[in-house]
């Protein structure tokens, strides 16, 4: 979830690859937004931050979801996190919130939890999509939920442009997951390409993963540019908000393939002297996906 458009900036620094409540966004859809944000953005600190166990981050993950039901049943929590389920269970009621969306986020925080102990690796390419289904997509789906969007085109083409994010949001840092135990790169991703880990953990260049790489990347871009379409299809703000969002991911990966796709060695990001460039972009015809070779 990151944009240099954003005027809510979470008290550590986060860096984010999907948009939060920017100034293009309706303002009666910034709190439900923001509330959504908070929810999913707390809920990955108790994944993530700290050094607590693989135990106590999935017992506080539980109780965390049972907050999120007692919220939306309207009941009383364990106000532990009274500043997410505050406004969060306030927006559930305005809104009609899904809930299995938000359980779904849920799902894949404690599957990152669990990966990470059991020094699990994912199998194939199709495990990591269905990762994705839970990590990304939920945000996508809901934020049409608030925009009243609910066809199924619509809803698939978001599906895509979420699981790009995702797939950019993994690619640009694999050097830090690295680092931290977290292994998005399929088994069968590197067995193809002959990639070992010990060169994903080394600062040398590698041939072989930077082909690797570039295959992750070239993936990356044929989902968001199958989404893409749907920021022609969305009217007013809705439209113009996804259309900096597509924006955004295509300049990561323009980054990415700027530093030969070496991102074991180094971490591109966006930054504010790319602004223009993704308003230039955002104006400009979305480029049609384009067809797996």
């Amino acid at each position: 979830m990151n944009s240099v458009l954003q005027p809510y900036r979470p008290p550590s620094e986060h860096y984010e690859n999907f948009p939060v409540a920017s100034w293009l966004c309706p303002p009666r859809l910034r709190p439900p937004i923001a509330a959504i944000y908070w929810f999913a953005r707390t809920a990955d600190d108790i994944a993530d931050e700290g050094d607590a166990d693989a135990a106590s981050r999935l017992a506080n993950l539980a109780q965390y979801r049972d907050d999120l039901r007692r919220a939306g049943r309207g009941t009383a929590g364990s106000n532990r996190w009274p500043d997410v389920f505050g406004p969060l269970a306030a927006m559930i009621r305005t809104f009609r919130l899904p809930l299995p969306l938000l359980e779904r986020l849920l799902d894949a925080f404690e599957q990152d939890v669990r990966f990470t102990a059991d020094a699990r690796r994912y199998r194939d390419e199709a495990q990591v999509l269905d990762y994705c289904t839970r990590s990304a997509d939920p945000v996508g789906r809901l934020l049409l939920h608030l925009y009243d969007v609910h066809d199924a085109q619509s809803l698939q083409r978001s599906d895509q442009i979420c699981t790009a994010l995702q797939l950019i949001n993994f690619w640009q840092d694999l050097r830090r997951d690295i680092a931290r135990g977290r292994w998005y790169l399929s088994q069968q991703r590197m067995e193809q390409h002959g990639v070992t880990e010990s060169e994903l953990r080394s600062d040398a260049p590698s041939a072989r993963a930077t082909r690797m790489m570039a295959a992750c990347c070239a993936d990356a871009r044929r989902h968001m540019l199958a989404g893409a379409p749907l920021a022609r299809q969305l009217p007013g703000r809705a439209g113009w908000e996804l259309r900096l969002v597509v924006a955004g991911g295509l300049r990561i990966l323009d980054k990415i393939a700027a530093i030969d796709h070496a991102t074991w060695r180094q971490r591109p990001r966006i930054g504010k002297r790319d602004v223009p460039l993704l308003l230039w972009n955002a104006c400009r015809p979305l480029p049609r996906c384009e067809a797996r070779p």
